[in-house]
């Protein structure tokens, strides 16, 4: 008999890696680019290369590092993740940081040092499945987090890291997405914290009458968070997270997370025969 068709080859993992050292960066390219199911499709040294080659390829996964000339991997955070998942990969191993790009939406936490080639690997794979991975510096952070039950205090994080945060717009719609215009306004901004708000008032959350887990939850969901990155954050199951999130909609008078956001955020639109 004559042999039938070849199966088509499955579709190849897509990754962009984010290291302002280029001995990582290579390193990083050849250790996953040699996996038959993984490619790396673009290198960035610095935050603002990295969103630009996210942008431009519209990978599976970033790879992102913490520290990086310019804009910094957290600064870059928040608009990368709006693209695609990101998995930090970088020596920082403080807890503020940790604590910080969890909040921000990164969907696991890896310091060099603490995990072989076939675990990476693994959270490269677990990361577009929205799957998180901590190796134990990350895992330890987020532990003692749970055991004292109160946040980090959010002040300024090492070396003016998310410094650039304050300025940088949201990442623009695939349809409408222009590089070149948007990326004019990732710039760092020397001395101002990455929970700077500018102008806007701060809004009365008290009227809500959220517990203190219901705050915590609250603000990872307007952080960008899935349920599952909530429940590997707070150490609770997927199903706890949605009763947090149910009660909280009940409490915010909001049918969706949007609005709930909108609400917490103090940006919903008044409605003087609504109670807030």
């Amino acid at each position: 008999f004559a042999p039938g068709p070849a199966a088509p080859a499955p579709e190849r993992l897509r990754v962009v890696v984010a290291d302002d050292n280029p001995v990582v960066r290579a390193g990083l390219g050849v250790l996953l680019s040699g996996r038959a199911d993984i490619q790396v499709v673009a290198e960035a040294a610095d935050g603002r290369e990295a969103y630009e080659k996210t942008l431009e390829h519209r990978p599976d996964v970033v790879l992102l590092d913490v520290r990086m000339p310019g804009v910094d991997g957290i600064s870059a955070l928040p608009h990368l993740v709006g693209i695609a998942p990101v998995l930090m990969l970088t020596y920082s191993r403080e807890s503020e940081i940790v604590h910080e790009a969890l909040r921000l939406g990164a969907g696991g936490y890896l310091v060099h040092g603490e995990f072989t080639a076939n675990q990476l690997v693994q959270a490269v794979r677990d990361t577009k499945d929205g799957r998180a991975n901590f190796t134990v510096t990350a895992a330890d952070a987020l532990l003692a987090h749970m055991r004292h039950g109160t946040p980090p205090q959010r002040g300024p994080l090492p070396e003016g890291l998310g410094s650039a945060l304050a300025t940088a717009p949201a990442p623009p719609p695939p349809h409408t997405a222009e590089p070149s215009e948007s990326l004019s306004q990732l710039q760092p901004v020397v001395g101002q914290s990455s929970v700077s708000g500018g102008s806007v008032p701060t809004p009365n959350r008290q009227q809500y009458g959220l517990s203190s887990r219901e705050v915590e939850v609250m603000d990872l969901i307007a952080s960008g968070m899935s349920n599952q990155q909530i429940a590997a954050t707070c150490f609770i199951s997927e199903k706890t997270v949605k009763n947090h999130i149910n009660r909280i909609f009940t409490k915010l008078h909001s049918a969706t997370r949007s609005e709930a956001i909108a609400h917490w955020l103090g940006t919903a639109p008044r409605n003087p025969g609504r109670q807030p």
